[in-house]
């Protein structure tokens, strides 16, 4: 045959099916790699399949356990929050009751330092009306001595009498001012 008619016969087969030793060869080089691949590379890609599977397992079980672990952490804050408010309005109202106690204590010492000083003053001006009184007394006594010595015409120096005339006229001048109470 000659070279022309070798070309003129392949072309008469059809150019996309491949001829039939080829694709037996084609087949069975298929079969080995993929044999080889499923024995060797397909356990370790499950392998790593599962691994990565349990750590996004674990993460997630992790996650959940953190989120409870941070609920029940939220939860103490919250009631250590509220006990810690209850105990800051229990100290408020101690506080407003003892210094109502203590307003009522320095009101009640306040009264009785104003009535101290009401007696204190009281007691004073009793010595002071005593006191002017006495003194009134003397002069009373020495200028009606002295006005009933130039009445009399004699004199009243003695002191024994002079005493005896001063608190008898004095005397009488308390009995009227009593009557005329």
């Amino acid at each position: 045959m000659s070279p022309l008619l070798h070309i003129a016969a392949e072309e008469a087969q059809n150019p996309l099916v491949p001829p039939i030793p080829e694709l037996v060869i084609g087949l069975l080089a298929f079969v080995i790699v993929f044999g080889i691949l499923a024995k060797k590379l397909l356990p370790n890609i499950n392998k790593v399949l599962e691994e990565r599977r349990e750590s996004i397992e674990g993460g997630i079980e992790k996650a959940e356990a953190a989120q409870t672990e941070a609920q029940s952490v939220l939860e103490q804050y919250k009631a250590q929050l509220a006990e810690a408010r209850h105990e800051a309005a229990r100290l408020r109202q101690e506080a407003q009751e003892q210094g109502a106690v203590l307003i009522a204590e320095m009101r009640a010492e306040g009264q009785r330092q104003r009535e101290e000083i009401i007696a204190a003053g009281h007691a004073q001006i009793e010595a002071d009306r005593k006191a002017a009184a006495s003194v009134l007394r003397q002069d009373v006594g020495k200028l009606a001595t002295d006005l009933a010595g130039k009445l009399v015409g004699e004199s009243l120096e003695d002191h024994a009498r002079q005493s005896r005339v001063i608190d008898r006229f004095l005397d009488d001048l308390d009995q009227k001012a009593e009557a005329a109470r």
